[in-house]
């Protein structure tokens, strides 16, 4: 192998285990207190669980899923995103 094509594999290889790594670290937001909104935060979890699953199961499929996956996750962030609003709308009533 060449100079040039050994530098783009391994900044190809870089920047595939960065972006898993961003993809990874983040994921659905985890913040409802238990104490105040009990269904709420169970919810969320539940999408924190559901988010962990898929991406078992991206990587026992080598990420092969036609982004379908990773759009599951992206609606799965956005779910949990919304159960936190609900709960802050809630808070904002005085409850």
């Amino acid at each position: 192998m060449t100079k040039t094509r050994k530098w783009i594999s391994g900044s190809l290889l870089g920047l595939s285990l960065a972006i898993t790594g961003i993809t990874i670290a983040q994921g659905p937001e985890h913040d409802i207190s238990a104490r105040r909104h009990p269904i709420l935060a169970d919810a969320q979890r539940l999408c924190d669980q559901a988010y962990n699953r898929v991406s078992d199961a991206q990587r026992a499929n080598q990420w092969d899923m036609k982004g379908h996956a990773a759009r599951a996750k992206a609606l799965l962030e956005q779910a949990s995103h919304e159960l936190k609003e609900a709960a802050l709308a809630d808070n904002r009533k005085g409850r």
